[in-house]
């Protein structure tokens, strides 16, 4: 499911990754990340995926600079940091940016070979 449209401006984390092989707690950290990163006001959601050679983009939304900072110094995310050096990445980029347009498209209706 991809993030819907929110109130612009906005702001966009964007963590760009190549994994390590092996998961080490890896999937069970994401998803308490995610967890937490829900409970700081100003998150908005994200959208992420990966390919089958490791490549991997997780895009977070965010009302403010402050919701990201906050989020940049919360305790879990900063262990979560620490073993991504230390275990789970050969390499990742982190991008903040502004979002200042947007447009979504949802098909409602599906086509007769059955592509939305």
């Amino acid at each position: 499911m991809i993030s819907k449209v929110f109130e612009l401006p906005y702001y966009a984390v964007i963590f760009t990754s190549k994994r390590s092989s092996g998961d080490f707690g890896y999937s069970e950290m994401a998803q308490n990340l995610l967890i937490e990163a829900e409970k700081i006001k100003g998150f908005l959601g994200a959208d992420s995926v990966r390919d089958t050679e490791g490549i991997g983009i997780t895009v977070s939304y965010w009302r403010t600079l402050e919701a990201i900072d906050k989020w940049k110094n919360h305790t879990l995310h900063i262990e979560g940091k620490k073993m991504g050096i230390k275990q789970w990445y050969e390499e990742y980029s982190i991008r903040i940016c502004k979002i200042e347009y947007e447009k979504f498209f949802e098909s409602s209706v599906l086509k007769p070979d059955g592509i939305g």
